[in-house]
């Protein structure tokens, strides 16, 4: 029998046992204990009490992108910010507000096509704003975190507050911000042209579709590049591991991508867990090769 009993009054928001699997880029994994999907602020405080006050543990999805849930699933209440309230965005004059459940891609080609430059390094990069923005998502042409002027946030037990850019430090895919919740943001972008932008952001997108596993199923960089993380100069994480021998290495259904070591594909039939010990073989081999211990970028719940 379902047990809403933690969400009594807000039922309509709440679903108990739904399967991650199709949520997220990779889709594997098992279910979780509740999906909170929240109308608006004032659910969003509400329900997130209510797993405080119940003892539920509270995690928040995006797109699913850069995320590997394990085959059992999670004993948590999962937010979902993807009511209408949440994936709005607009833009006054050259300042670009977005909630937390807004599409970083459809973002991006918002403010290209408008002469608003400062996103186009996103071109490629899924996920939602909040989680972009919580993690610093980006690439080799830039980062989110450079255009941010301010993150309005909320903690676990229903605090909203906004942190500007003087209080916010955005480092190699990382950010200050400790809240749980990230509810919206603003960007300050400089006036350009059309044309020129949209040219730029084809010219990134079109270098990772020819250089990256798109058309497979992946959650994006398994690792971190140490050489950013370390700010030192060095090989990327796909070289080490090219180096290391293990493009196309595979565990059970799992598997080294060939065209992009930094890759792990999960072929038809692939587990979690079959992701997760190719994830440690790597980072094992990696170390005995290299002596560089590399650091995940896939976030994984269990």
């Amino acid at each position: 029998m379902p047990d809403l009993s933690p969400f009594v009054g807000y039922e309509h928001a709440v679903q108990e046992h739904v399967e991650l699997a199709p949520l997220t880029w990779y889709a594997l994994g098992g279910p979780a204990r509740y999906l909170v999907r929240p109308k608006d602020p004032d659910e969003l405080r509400a329900l997130s009490r209510r797993c405080v006050e119940n003892g539920v543990r509270v995690l928040v999805l995006g797109k699913g992108a850069n995320l590997l849930v394990a085959d059992e699933g999670v004993d948590a209440a999962v937010f979902k910010l993807d009511s209408d309230y949440f994936e709005e965005f607009a833009a006054d004059g050259s300042t670009v507000s977005a909630g937390a459940g807004a599409d970083m891609q459809v973002v991006a080609r918002f403010c290209v096509r408008r002469g608003l430059s400062g996103l186009q390094c996103m071109a490629g990069i899924p996920g939602t704003i909040g989680g972009c923005v919580r993690g610093n998502a980006g690439g080799k042409y830039g980062d989110i975190g450079a255009s941010i002027s301010r993150v309005t946030v909320m903690s676990v037990e229903g605090e909203i507050f906004d942190r500007t850019r003087d209080d916010l430090l955005f480092t190699y895919r990382k950010s200050n911000i400790a809240a749980t919740f990230v509810m919206g943001a603003k960007f300050d972008l400089q006036e350009d042209r059309p044309e020129e932008l949209v040219r730029r952001f084809k010219e990134i997108w079109m270098f990772k579709k020819n250089t990256q596993p798109l058309n497979t199923k992946n959650a994006g960089c398994t690792f971190k590049n140490p050489q950013y993380a370390a700010g030192m100069p060095g090989p990327s994480a796909g070289v080490l591991i090219d180096q290391a021998g293990l493009k196309g290495y595979r565990i059970g259904l799992a598997e080294v991508s060939t065209k992009h070591a930094n890759f792990i594909i999960a072929h038809p039939g692939c587990t979690a867990t079959e992701i997760m010990r190719l994830i440690d073989h790597v980072q094992e081999t990696v170390f005995k090769v290299h002596g560089i211990a590399l650091e995940q970028e896939v976030v994984i719940w269990k």
